[in-house]
C-alpha cells in the first residue's frame, strides 16, 4: 500500500472511530523554534550536493500559459503533499525566469515524464531558448496549461499557496484534474544523471 492508500486507511479509521463523517481536523501546530545560524556548523554547498545526490527523484516539466504563450520549466522537486484536500508542492530557483510567467497564470500542469524523456527534460532546462519549438502537446482540462504527448502522466493544478525556501520558492498546488498516459518506467535523476 503506498503514501496515499495508508493516508487514506488512517482518515477511515479515524472517522470510524469516533462516528465522523466530516473532514478529519488537523493537529494543532506545534511551536516552532529557530535554530541560530551560530548554533550549527555551516554545510559546504558542494557536500550538500554530494550527499543529497544520493537521493534518487522523478523528474517533471511544470508549465503553463503566460498572456498567451506556453512556458516552462524542468523540475525535480516536485512531491505529493496532501490527500484531503489534494495538494502537491514543487520548489523554483528565485532566479527563475520562468517562475513568474506562471505565477502570473496562477495555475500550472506537472507532466511527469518516462524514462525516454530525457532529451524533453533538457530542452526545457536550458534558459532563455524557445523551449517548446518542436514539442507537441495539448491543453490540460481545467487551466489549459500544456500537457506534453507521451508523458507518464500529469496533473493539474491552481496555485494554493507559496511559502520562502533559502534560495528557493517553495510551491503548492491545489490538483484540480489528473490522469495517467502510459505505463512505463520513469525518468529519473541520480547523482548528477539521468538514469
Amino acid at each position: 500500500m503506498g503514501h496515499a492508500g495508508m493516508a487514506a486507511a488512517a482518515v477511515r479509521y479515524l472517522r470510524s472511530a469516533d462516528g465522523e463523517r466530516g473532514p478529519v481536523d488537523a493537529l494543532p501546530r506545534p511551536e516552532l523554534r529557530c535554530v541560530r545560524e551560530d548554533e550549527r556548523p555551516p554545510v559546504p554547498p558542494s557536500e550538500f550536493r554530494r550527499v543529497l545526490g544520493c537521493f534518487a527523484t522523478g523528474v517533471t516539466v511544470v508549465t503553463a500559459v503566460d498572456d498567451g504563450a506556453p512556458v516552462g520549466f524542468a523540475c525535480q522537486s516536485f512531491t505529493s503533499l496532501s490527500l484531503e484536500p489534494p495538494l502537491v508542492a514543487f520548489m523554483v530557483g528565485r532566479t527563475s525566469t520562468t517562475w513568474p510567467r506562471i505565477a502570473r497564470a496562477g495555475a500550472f500542469c506537472v507532466n511527469i515524464l518516462a524514462a525516454h524523456q530525457a532529451p524533453l527534460c533538457r530542452a526545457f532546462a536550458v534558459s532563455g531558448a524557445d523551449k517548446f519549438a518542436g514539442v507537441t502537446y495539448d491543453p490540460s482540462p481545467v487551466s489549459g496549461s500544456p500537457r506534453l504527448t507521451d508523458t507518464l502522466a500529469w496533473i493539474d493544478c491552481t496555485i494554493h499557496a507559496v511559502h520562502p525556501g533559502g534560495d528557493h520558492l517553495i510551491v503548492v498546488g491545489r490538483v484540480t484534474a489528473l490522469d495517467t498516459r502510459h505505463e512505463t518506467a520513469p525518468l529519473l535523476f541520480h547523482r548528477g544523471r539521468f538514469r
